[in-house]
């Protein structure tokens, strides 16, 4: 091992745009369209629509920090560079902790489309496994998920064909969209921000993409073009096929639009494709967490021991395996809808420094308006506040966990010197 050894910029404008469609393309479109329908029933398609102008306003703020910071660590790295360095541990805290959670899920996800009534123990499994992908190289990551995006595209593909061809049993737009009130939209765009999150995987990655500065802006602009698209368009098939309220009550709502149109002989293309964008999202997960987990110790904010990269892989492997211990030991107890919720909170207010970030930067620099960057940190925290209040206050808290650590450790130091 060796710890002044760099990362190799292998990955091209394609290898990019798939790591961010492949975290962005997971468990997230088979899972979170019935939490979200049941905050905001008819509503859905305005909570999808705040998410995605969250999103957007939060990957140009994160595109235009990459051009000027190319380096491993995503927003924890700008956070320090344009802020300070307490504003840059306090994303690097929430993204740590949230993405966390979003392994777990996505590991729990895989698990009950691929191995029902064996979930924690295949979920464990298929970390462990993914771990051991991300060990051998970054270029063995991007593969891994170019094919698994290709999986998920045609299984989603055949789930809105199916959808298409069912009797319609419920109004994509209607009278009844607003019922819900301005809390349950708010709060569906929370949980729904869940899976447009995944971009940040191609920020994390700045020391390892070819031509940064025109490379990553790029990347994150077209895979959240693309998810966007594929978001709306399973959204309304869902909501046409079910009706906002069987899709609430859903486990497994993608499966029930295929059932609902008596395709049942295609259901086993549904849960392959969920089980692979689920291990997709998953991979791209880890690796994300690699590369901020050694930003963050580079910096101190974080063990030292965790900061060595591999000279042979060029990956941080140190980091990747404590990452994939700490999600094995969380699925063993963690609950799905549950950890949509917590990795949301963490995610927003990750963003929300992001914005914040782009904000500040000089104009010589500045790619987008200031009003995206000022819109997307007040969604951001709009959105943070008002996910479910087990979410909020689970979250607050971990976070103050987080900051009274860095708080005692810089105490210490100045103790000892």
């Amino acid at each position: 091992m060796s710890r002044t050894a760099g990362f190799a910029r292998r990955l091209g404008l394609a290898d990019a745009v798939a790591i961010g469609l492949g975290s962005m393309l997971g468990a997230g479109v088979f899972s979170v369209f019935a939490p979200a329908a049941g905050a905001a029933g008819p509503g859905l398609l305005i909570g999808l629509a705040l998410a995605a102008v969250a999103a957007f306003c939060n990957a140009t703020s994160s595109a235009q920090l990459a051009a000027v910071h190319p380096v491993a660590g995503g927003t924890y790295a700008y956070g320090r560079a344009e802020l300070g360095a307490w504003w840059g541990y306090v994303a690097g805290w929430c993204f740590v902790i949230g993405k966390i959670a979003s392994c777990a899920a996505m590991a729990l996800t895989f698990a009950a489309y691929a191995a029902p009534g064996h979930e924690r123990l295949v979920a464990a499994l298929a970390v462990a496994a993914l771990v051991t992908v991300n060990l051998f190289g970054v270029t063995r990551t991007a593969l891994v998920t170019k094919i698994l995006v290709v999986v998920v595209l045609v299984a989603l593909a055949v789930v809105v064909a199916a959808g298409s061809s069912a009797p319609a049993r419920g109004d994509v737009v209607g009278a009844r969209a607003l019922e819900a009130g301005a809390f349950g939209i708010l709060q569906s765009a929370g949980l729904l921000f869940f899976a447009f999150a995944g971009y940040a995987r191609i920020a994390t990655m700045g020391e390892e993409v070819r031509d940064p500065a025109r490379t990553i802006p790029r990347a994150i602009v077209f895979a959240l073009g693309g998810a966007v698209v594929v978001y709306a368009a399973i959204a309304v098939t869902a909501l046409r096929a079910l009706g906002s309220d069987a899709l609430a009550a859903s486990a497994a709502p993608l499966a029930d639009v295929v059932a609902a149109a008596g395709w049942e002989a295609a259901e086993p293309v549904v849960r392959i494709g969920a089980a692979c964008a689920a291990l997709g999202a998953l991979l791209a997960l880890i690796t994300g967490l690699g590369r901020t987990s050694l930003a963050m110790a580079r910096e101190g904010d974080l063990p030292r021991f965790f900061e060595r990269i591999h000279e042979g892989s060029r990956v941080p492997r140190r980091a990747e395996i404590a990452v994939g211990i700490v999600v094995i030991a969380l699925v063993v107890t963690i609950d799905l809808r549950g950890a949509i919720g917590f990795s949301s909170f963490g995610v927003l207010l990750y963003y929300l420094v992001a914005n914040l970030a782009a904000l500040r930067q000089r104009p010589a620099v500045r790619r987008y308006p200031r009003a995206l960057q000022v819109a997307g940190a007040v969604l951001c925290a709009v959105l943070a506040v008002t996910l479910p209040w087990q979410a909020v206050a689970g979250g607050a808290a971990v976070v103050a966990v987080g900051v009274a650590l860095r708080a005692v450790r810089l105490v210490l130091e100045r103790r000892a010197i």
